[in-house]
């Protein structure tokens, strides 16, 4: 058992390190709410705050362009193998007014009864009639050929980082979340105003989820956090 934490330490030692800048100025209310959650204990291992220690980043300062990012997640059964393969079978990415897709995210949200291994959360069982645009997120979805919405993505700028947080869609097998994720951050590689983009954390996650993090470029650091 102590050659098991022993060797964990020295993993968690040899991770590169990230620092995430909070900038209270892009919405000081959400911004302190959102720097509170990512620093507090972890729910499990309170010695340790929520998002350090495994923090599934990308550092986009090393890509110059959008076509350097895709080169690196390119090969079989990478990432931007499977975002090509759902481009070619019609699918698209643009940013959405969620409003105007009540039924469809309503539709992806009950699609499964459980995932990850894990029950849906109620909250994603009950429909939203009416959903609220906050001014440092965008909100990226995939259409189909019909232009039916099969996938969402809200993603959050908070400072030098952009963070994911809700993602769902319909399982199938055509690559739609690995075409929604690399385009959404093809677009923040574009803009270059933030350096890191997170996934939430290794940390925890099912051995799927860690193996599609990967796949998309994700590797886990240990982040600090502070708040301007």
């Amino acid at each position: 058992m102590f050659l098991q934490h022993y060797n964990t330490l020295l993993e968690v030692i040899k991770l590169p390190k990230a620092e995430l800048c909070f900038t209270q100025e892009i919405d000081p209310d959400d911004i302190k709410k959102t720097y509170r959650t990512y620093t507090k204990p972890h729910p499990r291992f309170k010695l340790i705050r929520h998002k350090t220690i495994g923090a599934a980043l990308i550092d986009l300062s090393v890509f110059p362009d959008r076509q350097a990012y895709l080169d690196h997640i390119k090969g079989k059964n990478q990432g931007g193998y499977h975002a090509k393969r759902a481009r070619n079978r019609g699918y698209a990415v643009q940013e959405i007014d969620r409003n105007n897709y009540v039924d469809d995210i309503h539709e992806i949200n009950t699609s499964l009864d459980e995932r990850q291994g894990r029950p849906m959360d109620q909250k994603y069982l009950e429909k939203r009639e009416h959903f609220e645009k906050q001014k440092h997120f965008r909100y990226y979805g995939v259409l189909n050929s019909q232009g039916k919405l099969v996938a969402y993505a809200n993603l959050g700028i908070y400072g030098n980082f952009a963070a994911f947080s809700q993602m769902l869609g319909i399982r199938n097998n055509d690559g739609i979340m690995h075409l929604l994720l690399t385009e959404a951050i093809c677009r923040l590689i574009d803009d270059g105003q933030v350096r890191y983009v997170m996934y939430d954390t290794f940390f925890g996650a099912q051995p799927g989820l860690k193996t599609f993090k990967t796949i998309l470029g994700f590797r886990p650091y240990r982040a600090s956090y502070t708040l301007q």
